[in-house]
């Protein structure tokens, strides 16, 4: 074990201000599962509402993703760049909640639950970070997650505070790394005899205190992306809208279910050929 990072953890949080204030954050987290018991009853996941994602009357993001941004930021923080991810979330609401199935599933490792397809909704692709704080909140008794999302800063991390970190070439999938990654700073944290009474969040405060990442993170993919956007992809996201919008008044008017709900989407996804006809179809539907 590197000596300075015994050095550090002893001296770490002299005062005890950081460990009340991570102590109020876990509080907080508990509360946000007892709203929230998607893990302990998965079949309440259907209880959401598209206002707890966003609200659009009043252009406001909704109460789930409140707690996640706002009351839970000191556990982890998310970097976002306005609300149109939540308006899309809201637009993919079926897609959303069997993602969230997947996120609380005891039957799959950290790895399967990132490698989902996150990237069905425009803004939780790429490196995943508000799945990674969905995982790591219904997730976190388990001990094998840890509230750092970004992976360039795990890769930080364990060159930091790992004795000869090697990174296993057959792990390949983001959902591999990132959890290959943790599990070895968690073997770190194990073996630190200061550290292995710590709270999750309380142990990665302590990495971003005493090893913070270059401060000049490359720009999000997604971002870069955005500013290429031709008027072709533009019109087809705005085209995929307004078949999400059209799904949900169909489902709220009770003309079809969740699963035909899924269906088309399935449909809209797979055969872009045939998309004026479901249009029409669905349009027809609605009619009726």
């Amino acid at each position: 074990m590197k000596e300075s990072l015994l050095e550090k953890a002893r001296a770490f949080d002299k005062s005890g201000l950081i460990k009340i204030e991570m102590d109020t954050a876990m509080k907080l987290l508990k509360d946000f599962r007892l709203r929230y018991p998607f893990a302990e009853n998965p079949e309440s996941i259907e209880t959401l509402d598209p206002n707890d994602i966003f609200v659009e009357q009043s252009d406001e993001v909704g109460k789930f993703f409140h707690w996640l941004e706002y009351y839970l930021k000191p556990i982890g923080h998310l970097t976002l760049y306005g609300s149109n991810v939540y308006r899309q979330i809201r637009n993919q609401f079926e897609d959303f909640k069997e993602l969230l199935h997947v996120a609380v599933d005891r039957k799959k490792t950290v790895a399967q639950k990132v490698d989902a397809p996150w990237d069905r909704i425009r803004g939780l692709g790429e490196d995943r970070h508000i799945a990674k704080k969905i995982i790591f909140c219904f997730n976190y008794e388990d001990g094998d997650v840890l509230p750092i999302f970004k992976t360039n800063h795990l890769r930080h991390f364990c060159n930091e505070i790992v004795d000869k970190p090697s990174f296993p070439a057959q792990y390949t999938t983001l959902g591999e790394i990132y959890e290959f990654l943790i599990s070895e700073l968690l073997r770190v944290k194990e073996n630190l005899p200061e550290a292995q009474s710590w709270e999750l969040p309380y142990f990665s405060r302590f990495l971003y205190d005493n090893y913070p990442p270059p401060e000049k993170d490359e720009p999000p993919i997604e971002t870069r992306r955005r500013t290429k956007l031709d008027d072709e992809t533009r019109n087809e996201q705005m085209q995929f809208g307004e078949f999400t919008k059209l799904l949900n008044e169909l489902q709220r008017k009770g003309k079809i279910s969740a699963e035909e709900y899924r269906n088309y989407g399935k449909s809209w996804r797979e055969q872009p050929q045939d998309k004026e006809l479901l249009f029409e179809r669905l349009r027809i539907l609605l009619s009726k």
